[in-house]
């Protein structure tokens, strides 16, 4: 702590990222990246950038990327934002629009750069309980509020709540904005973005860091009603105007532009995601219903901080969460067959008490 901080940054409390080793050899299970590389198209979009016009500044709207993404939805590109990863455009959200006399509600278990986001923006949250399967009760949140946000699939669980329960959400809290973040949405689920004409306080956050394989790349997006969408540019406007360079823009909207590709390596993420699942619960390990490219699970009899750290000796790395109601949760990435082969052979090795 330093005597030229401010009062407001000692009181903050960051936001902890999943750890990035340095090392190579690691199977690395651990932060939810898709095991498949980024698609050949969107490389080759990358590569033709790499020349004298990076002496220019890029589209500060981003007109490519947000033609690429309505089409690919079925919007209109007034109703697409894109930023410096879908964090970037959950902080804008937060600032513009959630700061309102009623406190934020979000579940107990997700994300935990929600109450983060809270911290620096000075907005008051009230966390909601998942019921005891860990899945998340709609009528819980008919109570005054100044906007819901949720994962869907939920992280760190997995697990998924349909459209149906979406739009029943939305109707009951038609003055307050309902932003629904999909990052895992394209492993098992189908997205909100269907309702967003339907409804005008929706707002739906994605990425292109899980299923499009571009985590390294930064970038992320908003659809949702014009109005919505225009205060999220009011707010990038007034904070950076160029958030996504000429690279980010030509290889994310080429991603979209591969949807042969992006359906192969969600197939295979989704046969690897059921199959480790069978080999887990074989283990003795009990496995939450997951629609994302992890799983969530937990041994009844052994400790899950023991069981990550037994893995890590043998080169494996996976999720440990401490708080009080996961704690004994091991968050695992889906990776190669390969890779989670290599995950079952390490848990094999620790003498576990099969079912």
């Amino acid at each position: 702590m330093s005597k030229f901080w401010s009062p407001f940054v000692k009181n903050l409390v960051p936001y902890v990222p999943g750890e990035q080793p340095k090392l190579t050899k690691l199977v690395k299970l651990n932060t939810n990246e898709n095991p498949y590389g980024p698609s050949p198209k969107a490389i080759a979009a990358m590569q033709a950038e790499l020349g004298d016009a990076l002496r220019l500044y890029p589209d500060p709207n981003g007109e490519r990327l947000k033609q690429a993404v309505a089409a690919f939805h079925g919007v209109r590109a007034e109703q697409v934002f894109v930023g410096n990863g879908s964090d970037e455009v959950l902080a804008h959200a937060f600032y513009g629009l959630f700061q309102h006399d009623q406190p934020l509600l979000f579940p107990d278990i997700s994300y935990s750069f929600y109450p983060v986001y809270c911290g620096l923006y000075g907005i008051d949250y009230r966390t909601v309980p998942l019921d005891d399967a860990f899945q998340i009760r709609i009528e819980d949140y008919a109570q005054p509020n100044g906007g819901i946000v949720f994962p869907n699939p939920n992280a760190p669980t997995g697990c998924l709540l349909g459209l149906d329960a979406i739009e029943q959400l939305l109707g009951a809290n038609p003055d307050s904005v309902v932003l629904v973040d999909e990052a895992y949405i394209d492993f098992g689920g189908v997205s909100a973005v269907s309702l967003v004409d339907r409804y005008p306080n929706l707002l739906v956050c994605q990425t292109l860091s899980k299923s499009r394989s571009l985590a390294g790349l930064r970038v992320g997006l908003a659809i949702g009603h014009p109005q919505l969408i225009e205060a999220l540019e009011r707010i990038k406007n007034s904070f950076n105007s160029y958030p996504l360079d000429r690279i980010a823009i030509a290889g994310a909207a080429a991603a979209f532009e591969d949807q042969a590709y992006f359906e192969q390596t969600c197939a295979a993420v989704i046969d690897s995601r059921e199959k480790l699942v069978g080999e887990l619960k074989g283990l003795g390990f009990e496995v939450l219903p997951s629609a994302a490219n992890f799983v969530f699970a937990r041994h009844p009899q052994r400790d899950a901080a023991q069981l990550a750290a037994g893995v890590r000796e043998q080169g494996v790395i996976v999720r440990h969460f401490t708080a009080p109601r996961i704690a004994q949760f091991l968050r695992i990435s889906i990776g190669t067959p390969e890779q989670n082969a290599a995950l079952i052979e390490a848990l094999s090795g620790l003498g576990l008490p099969q079912a």
